[in-house]
């Protein structure tokens, strides 16, 4: 295997670890909204995520990095072509960073309320937006002779990558409730579970013809494998959930978010972004990728902060391991005078 064929995987790998992690991150933002029925329980999701989601969001950079400096070519296609939906993927990050940060600084009813609502929609849009972006990645767009993307904003709101940016949101939505359920006590957890039941049943739906439609236009035996292993875990996921098991609930629907972006890394090596209009055009892991020399002073880089970056955000997860609930809050925190 050639050094910009395992950089290829290690990218796959850093981008399920974002969808993983971020996943239920985004998806307790969205229950904000959607679960919680008072201040005190939305502080108790909020509370949730606090410690860990900037830790969640360091996957994203480090898979951002990884690709500009592994893959030049793929990373300029994409962040030029892409570059509307992309910008807002991040104006909505730095707002949601700056809405948790924030949310408790004053004491005001409105202010609080405003804050709240911007976490709920910069937790939304991006879980749907990525979607969107990895399935045009994975269908191809329109790349000239120059690798060049020629397409415009609407060409990338295709029928096949909207239905990938509702199989993001609804999966990504369903996590976020199996991770609430294990995260909390009381009433709340309850309702998660119930919450949990249904988005996961129209996750089932949307997910199984995403899956299909890639299988049938670009998959091989090894997605059909990744389909195969996304499906079931999705449904043992919702039968844990049903059983009350929530631990296991959320490492199946982790399992299942981890075989989605496997199949689509699958079915696109070894491309990293076809063409639609001539498949010499497409750009891949060869065509895209840095010299040997860059490759081979990232393997060894990468070698040697991995394991120090992954011991410490699981210490970070260890150490807020507890379930919380609103008898958590503290009177004046769930007054809105305090965190």
């Amino acid at each position: 295997m050639e050094l910009h064929d395992v950089w290829f995987v290690l990218i796959a790998v850093l981008w399920t670890g974002y969808f993983f992690l971020e996943g239920f991150d985004f998806g307790v933002g969205i229950l904000t909204k959607l679960l919680a029925r008072n201040r005190p329980e939305r502080r108790v999701l909020i509370n949730t995520i606090g410690p860990v989601w900037d830790g969640n969001e360091v996957w994203l950079l480090t898979a951002g990095g990884a690709t500009f400096a592994a893959f030049p070519e793929w990373y300029a296609t994409l962040f030029s072509g892409f570059y509307l939906p992309l910008l807002l993927i991040l104006v909505c990050l730095i707002v949601r960073g700056v809405a948790f940060e924030y949310r408790a600084k004053r004491p005001e009813e409105n202010w609080q309320r405003n804050w709240e609502t911007a976490i709920f929609w910069t937790s939304l849009l991006p879980a749907f937006l990525w979607g969107v972006a990895f399935g045009n990645i994975a269908r191809g767009v329109k790349l000239d002779r120059n690798f060049e993307y020629i397409g415009n904003l609407w060409d990338l709101l295709n029928p096949y990558a909207l239905l990938g940016g509702l199989v993001t949101l609804t999966l990504f939505t369903f996590h976020g409730a199996v991770f609430t359920a294990l995260k909390t006590v009381g009433e709340i957890r309850v309702r998660a579970r119930k919450l949990a039941r249904w988005v996961g049943l129209i996750a089932a739906v949307v997910a199984l013809a995403f899956l299909l439609w890639t299988q049938a236009d670009s998959g091989d035996g090894k997605s059909l494998v990744a389909l195969v292993v996304a499906v079931v875990a999705l449904v043992a996921a919702l039968v844990a959930n049903q059983a009350g098991r929530e631990g296991w609930s959320f490492a199946l629907s982790g399992v299942t978010i981890v075989a989605v972006v496997a199949m689509l890394f699958l079915s696109l090596f070894p491309n990293v972004m076809p063409s639609t209009l001539n498949a010499d055009w497409s750009l891949t892991v060869t065509n895209a990728s840095s010299s040997p020399y860059t490759l081979k002073i990232m393997t060894w880089c990468a070698a040697i902060a991995t394991p120090l970056v992954l011991l410490y955000q699981g210490w970070t997860y260890w150490v807020f391991r507890k379930r919380i609930g609103t008898q958590h809050i503290a009177p004046d925190a769930a007054a809105g005078t305090a965190h």
